[in-house]
């Protein structure tokens, strides 16, 4: 008899030890709810992702739609007009091609017409800007310190016939020239699309891509601007057109 209480209980200690064993291992196997990594919460950038499952390779050239009309809109301020004797800061705004001087921001902007055949719209202020380097820049300083508005010798005309606005400008210190926030605010781009192109010094776009956004928030605006140091504007022309074939725009 003590024999086979005995029994009885080995057998009910070893099936109790293996129940415990399974619960175990099923306890510690489940999976825990992941959390987010750090890169999910960080804006977008405008660099495209490759689309899943995809067996064909992603083209970077996109096409434009169908009777897509373009502006080409740009502020350019060279400080000389005369190729001949420039001092360094009068180089450092212009390129000459051909004997003709042409401010930076004025030449990409040709190069993305010759590119497009867009019409194209130089803003210009109603005082005009002087063309001495010291004055220009302490005036551009004022300016944006005082947060001013220059006025605009002209505004564009027909703006609805466009769907497609290039909008181009010089980086100065550190933002746009004051003139384009009087353009931004003067000039309604909503439902266009807004693709910018810059000239500078060093600093590329700054958060000059962010204030367009500001600026005009029913339009959209294309992060994936063009943007050129002056030391290398005069070497951009098959930068510019490749640029613009990827946006689908060239003629």
């Amino acid at each position: 008899m003590k024999k086979l209480i005995a029994f009885l209980l080995g057998v009910t200690l070893i099936f109790s030890l293996s129940a415990c064993g399974k619960n175990g291992a099923s306890s510690s196997e489940q999976p825990r709810p992941s959390s987010p990594s750090a890169s999910s919460e960080e804006p977008q950038t405008s660099s495209p992702s490759a689309p899943a499952e995809s067996e064909e390779p992603a083209s970077n050239e996109q096409p434009a739609a169908e009777g897509t009309k373009t502006l080409i809109v740009y502020f350019s301020m060279p400080e000389t007009t005369d190729p001949n004797n420039m001092t360094k800061e009068e180089e450092n705004s212009v390129v000459v091609i051909d004997g003709k001087v042409l401010g930076n921001t004025q030449y990409v902007a040709q190069l993305i017409q010759e590119n497009t055949g867009a019409d194209i719209f130089r803003i210009e202020p109603k005082t005009p800007y002087p063309t001495d380097h010291s004055t220009l820049v302490d005036l551009a300083k004022k300016e944006q310190e005082e947060n001013a508005r220059p006025e605009l010798a002209a505004k564009v005309e027909n703006l609805d016939q466009y769907d497609v606005i290039f909008l181009g400008y010089p980086n100065w210190w550190g933002d746009m020239p004051m003139i384009l926030y009087t353009f931004l605010e003067s000039h309604d781009l909503s439902d266009k699309t807004v693709i910018p192109f810059n000239t500078h010094g060093g600093s590329g776009f700054s958060n000059t891509i962010s204030t367009i956004e500001k600026l005009q928030p029913n339009a959209t605006v294309n992060k994936d601007g063009f943007t050129v140091s002056r030391n290398n504007v005069q070497d951009c022309a098959e930068d510019v057109a490749q640029w613009v074939k990827e946006h689908g725009l060239a003629k």
